[in-house]
């Protein structure tokens, strides 16, 4: 994996740690959604980075 799909890897864990210990109802919110965004430019880095494979063929 890339240094930056490492980096977002790492974020998305500690903000969805941050959300799940955070009693707060506005910081979990938060939380989660940070983590979420985190994770979607997980996956577009991983795809830029071409570690997940996309054959646009149809079979």
């Amino acid at each position: 994996m890339t240094k930056s799909a490492w980096l977002f890897l790492c974020l998305t864990l500690a903000t969805g740690v941050t959300g799940l210990e955070t009693t707060s109802q506005d910081g979990q919110t938060t939380a989660f959604i940070a983590s979420a965004v985190f994770g979607c430019l997980l996956v577009l880095t991983l795809i830029v980075g071409r570690r997940i494979k996309f054959d646009p063929v149809l079979r």
